[in-house]
């Protein structure tokens, strides 16, 4: 059940996705950076163009792994209610990791496009990819900011999430499509056998490759 890394999730997620494949209203959205090598197998298999939506986790203080919600381009703000209110989280401490969290996010939209505009949404089928889902918080800022720019149609995709969060997508977005949903399912890692940080450097080299390939095609 396991992947190898995020290359080989990509080529099994793309699998599924055929359907999808040399149509010129397919657009391909990744969520850096763990969602980029996967998002570009997706991209090279359906012969469709690769960008960028950018997302950010907002961290339980101490336990930045533990999300309290998500921001997303676009001003997007979603708060993990539950979560705010087991753990009495005060409105100051939100707005200060929200505020560092946004410096973050404009730091790597910097960095990821350099001068490349943003792909055109508006009318698109897009595939919105990601590495995994486990609470998806970070999914849902994405599609409530995505939804902002008009897109026809958003297809959630990953190749692993827990069963449940994945059938709570198809009413999220306009389909959920996950390659895999083993159970029981405790964090997206535990599927891959090599689940390195992806790195800024990876990130910038993949989407660079992707627009030189469409561009020679």
């Amino acid at each position: 059940m396991l992947f190898q890394d995020r290359t080989e999730a990509g080529r099994t997620l793309a699998a599924e996705l055929m359907d999808y494949a040399d149509r010129h209203d397919v657009l391909v959205l990744a969520l850096p950076r763990g969602g980029v090598p996967v998002a570009f197998e997706v991209a090279q298999a359906l012969r469709a163009p690769l960008d960028i939506f950018l997302v950010r986790k907002l961290g339980v203080p101490g336990h930045p792994e533990f999300a309290m919600g998500a921001i997303a381009t676009g001003g997007v703000r979603i708060l993990n209610e539950d979560v705010v209110r087991s753990l009495r989280i005060p409105e100051d401490v939100i707005e200060a990791v929200a505020e560092r969290e946004s410096a973050e996010l404009e730091r790597r939209a910097r960095a990821y496009r350099s001068d490349r505009p943003a792909c055109a949404v508006r009318g698109q089928t897009v595939l919105l990819v990601d590495d995994g889902l486990a609470t998806g918080s970070s999914m849902r800022a994405a599609v409530a900011g995505l939804r902002q720019r008009c897109p026809e149609r958003i297809v959630v995709a990953v190749p692993v999430a827990s069963p449940e969060v994945c059938a709570e997508f198809r009413h999220v977005a306009d389909e959920s499509v996950c390659a895999r949903t083993p159970e029981p399912f405790y964090a997206v890692g535990q599927w891959y056998t090599d689940f390195t940080q992806t790195t800024d450097a990876e990130v910038r080299d993949l989407l660079a490759r992707a627009a030189s390939d469409r561009a020679v095609a």
